[in-house]
């Protein structure tokens, strides 16, 4: 059975190495193979597990691209190929150079980009790049707030918890509106994806704990005003462990939850080269499209 959605890839950015000609040829294969769009997860440092406590999957031996940088080299190596963070861990950043980086990215790809935050788990980035992990979450939000009024107007007032402006902006400025999307799973985030997000990254299968995510999603999105039955959310499957029937089996339960996209990750399957990355992605299209 075909799949009717919008589909995406996932840069392998910790296993396609540091040849800018691989991820080249990564960037222009999922766009020839006829995936609308390209994910790429963000880290800026990774730390050493044996001397600090942490939580999430990834460590000093994992590498890492910076996402504008590696977004504007694919942007210039495509010609209609959107180009996704997620998710960038935005609370760890200063806010004005962020809407600097995306307005110039948006503008560069002729508006191809989409912004997708999170909160991010590494503590140890947040003390490096001088950020306060404990507040990240309330920040974020008056983040985006800042960013949209500076992509939106040439000079901008801002009087917040965290950032004040006067009378300042950036140009060149983007000429349509940059989406923000959210990735995560904490209560408090679905509240903001439903306050002020334009879409969402959920984390996890299509089970019953997704489905109640989705629920409680669209709850508070009914609580804003929006509206819940057209929310785009778009999910991520693993080629690790897969086969055709498993891969149309999860993009069909993901649609009976709502999914309007799906990108398809290659990263941890034990592949040993781009080659091998782009073939993946081409069997994973196939078979849910085909």
């Amino acid at each position: 059975m075909a799949i009717d959605l919008t589909m995406g890839a996932v840069l392998p950015t910790n296993e396609i190495g540091a040849d800018p000609s691989a991820i080249r040829d990564f960037a222009q294969a999922v766009e020839g193979i006829g995936f609308d769009h390209l994910l790429i997860y963000d880290h800026v440092l990774g730390a050493d597990p044996s001397v600090h406590r942490l939580t999430g999957p990834y460590t000093d031996q994992d590498q890492f691209h910076e996402v504008f940088v590696t977004l504007g080299y694919i942007a210039a190596c495509t010609t209609t190929l959107g180009l996704a963070t997620a998710v960038l861990v935005l609370p760890q950043r200063q806010t004005a150079l962020v809407a600097k980086q995306a307005a110039q990215l948006a503008v560069l790809s002729g508006n191809r980009f989409r912004l997708g935050v999170g909160s991010g788990w590494n503590h140890v980035e947040y003390e490096v790049l001088g950020e306060n992990f404990r507040n990240r979450g309330r920040r974020q939000e008056e983040q985006i707030a800042l960013m949209r009024e500076l992509w939106s107007n040439h000079l901008v007032d801002f009087d917040g918890e965290f950032h004040q402006v006067k009378s300042t902006g950036i140009e060149p400025r983007p000429t349509e509106p940059i989406e923000v999307w959210f990735g995560g799973a904490h209560d408090l985030q679905l509240r903001r994806t439903a306050k002020i997000g334009d879409g969402w990254f959920p984390i996890g299968s299509p089970n019953a704990d997704s489905a109640a995510m989705v629920d409680t999603l669209r709850g508070y999105l009914r609580d804003n005003g929006r509206d819940a039955d057209h929310f785009p959310i778009e999910p991520q499957a693993q080629f690790r462990g897969g086969n055709p029937e498993l891969w149309n089996s999860h993009a069909e339960r993901w649609i009976d939850l709502g999914a309007t996209a799906i990108s398809i990750a290659t990263m941890n399957a034990g592949l040993p080269d781009v080659d091998a990355h782009i073939d993946a992605i081409r069997q994973y299209r196939e078979a849910v499209t085909e």
